[in-house]
This record gives structure tokens, sequence and C-alpha cells, in this order.
């Protein structure tokens, strides 16, 4: 079985009939986009993929903090002002 990773599902026929009103219907959530029963696509809204993008960034910056402050002494370069 397949498991839909969403609260709202459409079949492809919905999605073709009215894509907007089943935005408007989801509330800002994602719509599960079924094919013979099974996930084909998701419909996400503007707002909340701006938001995953988000999301998806910090996670990446924050992994290249703990990559920089996790750094060998030995690595550093000794500089003097003199």
């Amino acid at each position: 079985m397949t498991q839909i990773l969403s609260n709202y599902s459409a079949s492809i026929s919905e999605l073709k009939k009215s894509p907007s009103s089943l935005i408007e219907e989801a509330g800002g959530e994602a719509v599960a986009i079924l094919n013979h029963n099974k996930p084909s696509a998701y419909l996400v809204p503007s707002a909340l993929y701006e938001k995953m993008m988000d999301i998806i960034d910090d996670y990446y910056l924050a992994q290249q903090v703990r990559e920089r402050l996790d750094y060998d002494e030995d690595d550093s370069i000794k500089v003097e002002l003199d």
C-alpha cells in the first residue's frame, strides 16, 4: 500500500476541472493528486512551498555553521599583526 503524505487528496480529473478550488478547499495545505488511487503528484500552494524552501535553507545553513565550528586548531592559520 502506498502512503499518502497529505490530509487532502483529489483525482487528476478533479485537478483538471478546477485546480484553484482544490487549493482553496485544502486551506493552504498540500493536496495529493491520485492516479488510479495512488499518489502521482502533490499540489503545494505557493505560500507553503516558500515556507518549505525557507526551512530547507535554514537546515543547510545550520549544517554549514556546525561544520565551521568543528575545526581543528592545527587547521588554523597563525597570523601575527606586527
